[in-house]
């Protein structure tokens, strides 16, 4: 990998990350256009979804400042009940994760194909989410007032969203947002919990790649990726990061999903046929 390669995958990492398009799907896709070689993109991988971490950090750095400051409190106050919640959305994927990860990747695999369907269904939840009330006109979404705006069985549905997630070309963004949505949180609740709660199982997903190389080879950085590459992906990913991260936030709040559903089925569409 060059560090044009490098800088054109860390931007893609850190765009599709926070854009409902599925970044681990984008990824396969630059991968095989820009004909990078498999080995060592562990490496590569693990770096730029730290860069995007880093770049959720920085944005949402305030609310979390607040969020442990009140957790810090040992009262079961508004941000004790918020991280509550956060951690109820996490254990759909912990499970997935600890148990049923090598299971996932034996039954997809990690071809375009793949991919494809899984932007379809990443489609399908994006337009649902945009237009239920219209398509299903006779269900009533009752009104939300559950303490921050979102209740306990919503945050484990909006979890469950995050574990299907898993399959490749299935947005962890697009499903998390889509989930929330469609169960009835408001959208100015979901741009920031689809986010914060992510945090957590990202880091985790990369550790369990780390030992999971460390494991194979006795060793993490393989040194098949240079130095710089790395160091450039990482850069790449964090900056993009920071642009899609704010962008995203103000989307999810006034804009509309189908855009974003549009482009996944044209994607998916094209990689069907030509793949």
């Amino acid at each position: 990998m060059n560090w044009w390669q490098a800088l054109l995958l860390g931007i893609v990492q850190g765009l599709t990350e926070f854009l409902p398009v599925s970044s681990s799907g984008h990824l396969m896709i630059f991968k095989e256009l820009l004909g990078v070689d498999g080995e060592g993109f562990l490496d590569f991988t693990v770096l730029v979804h730290l860069g995007t971490v880093c770049s959720t950090l920085v944005v949402f750095w305030g609310a979390i400042r607040a969020l442990l400051k009140g957790l810090f409190k040992f009262k079961y106050n508004d941000e004790t009940d918020y991280v509550c919640k956060l951690i109820v959305s996490m254990i759909p994927v912990a499970v997935v994760g600890f148990f049923l990860k090598d299971y996932v990747e034996a039954l997809f695999g990690e071809t375009l194909t793949v991919v494809g369907i899984g932007l379809l269904i990443t489609a399908l939840l994006l337009f649902l989410s945009d237009n239920f009330s219209r398509l299903f006109k006779g269900v009533a979404v009752r009104e939300n007032n559950h303490r921050n705006g979102i209740s306990y069985l919503q945050a484990f549905l909006v979890g469950i969203g995050q574990s299907v997630a898993v399959a490749p070309g299935i947005s962890r963004s697009g499903t998390t947002i889509a989930t929330g949505l469609l169960s009835g949180v408001k959208r100015e609740v979901m741009a920031q919990f689809s986010f914060l709660m992510v945090l957590v199982p990202i880091i985790g997903e990369q550790f369990l790649d780390v030992v999971k190389s460390l494991s194979s080879t006795g060793q993490f950085f393989s040194g098949e990726v240079g130095t710089l590459s790395l160091v450039i992906g990482f850069l790449a990913s964090f900056a993009s990061g920071l642009f899609a991260c704010r962008a995203m936030v103000a989307i999810v709040r006034k804009a509309k999903l189908s855009w974003f559903a549009l482009y996944c089925a044209i994607v998916a569409i094209l990689i069907l046929v030509l793949a």
